[in-house]
């Protein structure tokens, strides 16, 4: 009869209802195509896409942050908390034993109690040993563990996502600030180079001066630039250095100077990575986070329906019992009991209503973070292919220009030598030619960042790539990076 029980029992745990919805995945609208495509885009976004920069250094600091980055450190840590709470959650669909054993020595009041052992010649002094094996199971009638369990999957898995999303920002972070930082070693170095030969020029105008050649008000044109100059200087130290600042957290160090490659005008611009705006459903990780956080939402609907349902659970005890210990294993020394305890909810004062409606809000809350995530998604690709295919032509107008302006200053000074103009002319077109080269470096800049965002906000292969090597770099090993958890 107790066999019988307890199959019966597991089978309606096993096929028995489920409280709640069964997820499915929200229709989304998803564009056909790109506002701004790129007919020279190329399959390449699951690739390592950084080494297309060319710069050993740059490689070398993304395997750096990928190491000792703590942002990523706590990333994994979390991913470790959520697998150990989904053991736990998932272990209450199993029955739970355990074992209780005592052994004592005692002894009672011999003038005590409705018969006195005073006089008897019955010892007050006697031994106690037990030994029992505990087992409880709550029978999951209506899903309310395996819907438990349901939510805690999906918080692990969307835990992993959000690990993945930190190599995808952290990477993104290193590679731009690196590109900011060399970008603004390139402005430094124009500024010392405009300065240097506007001291020249000051030098030669103060003998001229002293010779009566020109005007105090000529010379002090020529100081005011060579002031002007020197004063971009520190701007761009103060600059060069809180980057270097910023971009040592990102390496998981200490403020302190970075190590320099090639120049920005020696980086390779990487490829254009190809990709239809559907696959950023499965590429981007903050998105498969966000899709997690639903299910989980989903289930939990279920879980608080549950409440509203009878909870019965299946308890036994077996053991041995004996004030002997020699005789703890005989059989009159047994003991055992079994029950089917059951608790159904009469009256809540609607506190079980009150978790539906929360776990019900809860799920719109995610479903439209959900939702949020992909047009978020969807501009921030369009914003890159826009910020790439404006700055690149921004950047030629810009080498035209500045090559103008090399043109203006030129012809500017010799006219000015050969008396055919004022010094005003000079100053005009070195200031012009100055702002004009600054500005073309700062595009540089712009449109290497516009790909870096670029392969940021479409997601792809290349995070599981870093996901790889940092478990290589955390291992110490040389083997295959271990697949992505399946979902």
């Amino acid at each position: 009869m107790h066999k019988i029980l307890l199959i019966l029992l597991a089978v309606i745990s096993l096929y028995g209802c489920m409280m709640g919805p069964n997820y499915q995945r929200p229709a989304v609208e998803t564009p056909q195509t790109w506002r701004f495509e790129d007919k020279e885009a190329k399959d390449v976004a699951n690739t390592a896409w950084w080494e297309q920069f060319g710069d050993p250094v740059l490689n070398e600091l993304i395997l750096t942050a990928l190491r000792e980055n703590k942002d990523i450190k706590i990333a994994a840590a979390k991913v470790e908390q959520f697998a150990g709470q989904y053991g736990t959650t998932r272990a209450a669909l199993f029955p739970q034993v355990s074992a209780d054993g005592t052994y004592g020595r005692q002894r009672a009041s011999a003038l005590t109690g409705p018969t006195p052992l005073e006089g008897t010649g019955i010892s007050p002094t006697f031994n106690s040993s037990q030994l029992v094996l505990n087992a409880a199971w709550e029978i999951d009638l209506w899903g309310k563990l395996r819907r438990a369990t349901e939510a805690a999957r999906a918080d692990l898995l969307g835990t992993e996502d959000a690990r993945r999303a930190v190599i995808l920002t952290l990477v993104a972070s290193v590679a731009s600030t690196y590109i900011d930082l060399r970008d603004l070693d390139k402005q430094l170095e124009i500024s010392k180079q405009t300065a240097q030969s506007r001291e020249v020029s000051y030098n030669l105008f103060k003998l001229r001066f002293s010779g009566g050649v020109i005007s105090e008000l000529e010379l002090n044109q020529v100081k005011s630039e060579y002031e002007q100059a020197l004063s971009t200087i520190p701007q761009f130290e103060k600059s060069i250095a809180q980057t270097e600042n910023s971009l040592s957290t990102l390496l998981g160090r200490n403020p302190g100077p970075i190590a320099r490659g090639k120049k920005i005008e020696q980086l390779t611009l990487p490829t254009v990575p190809a990709g239809l705006p559907s696959d950023i459903l499965r590429n981007r990780p903050d998105i498969l986070q966000a899709e997690q956080n639903l299910i989980a939402a989903n289930a939990n609907i279920g879980v608080a329906k549950a409440l509203y349902f009878p909870a019965i659970s299946l308890t036994g005890l077996f053991g041995w019992a004996s004030n002997d210990l020699s005789d703890l294993f005989k059989g009159p020394a047994k003991t055992w009991s079994w029950a089917v305890p059951a608790s159904v909810p009469i009256f809540t004062a609607g506190s079980i209503a009150g978790q539906v409606k929360s776990a019900e809000a809860i799920q719109q809350q995610a479903l439209i973070s959900y939702q949020q995530s992909i047009q978020t998604a969807f501009r921030e690709v369009d914003d890159a292919l826009i910020d790439k295919k404006k700055s690149r032509e921004q950047i030629e107008a810009q080498v035209r220009q500045v090559e103008a302006l090399r043109n203006y200053a030129r012809i500017a000074r010799l006219r000015y030598d050969n008396g055919y103009t004022s010094y005003i002319e000079v100053l005009d077109a070195e200031r012009s030619l100055f702002n004009a080269e600054l500005s073309y470096t700062q595009t540089q800049g712009v449109l290497f960042l516009s790909l870096v965002n670029l392969y940021k906000s479409m997601g792809g292969g290349w995070v599981v790539t870093a996901e790889g090597l940092t478990k290589k770099i955390v291992q110490g090993t040389s083997t295959e990076a271990q697949a992505p958890l399946q979902k």
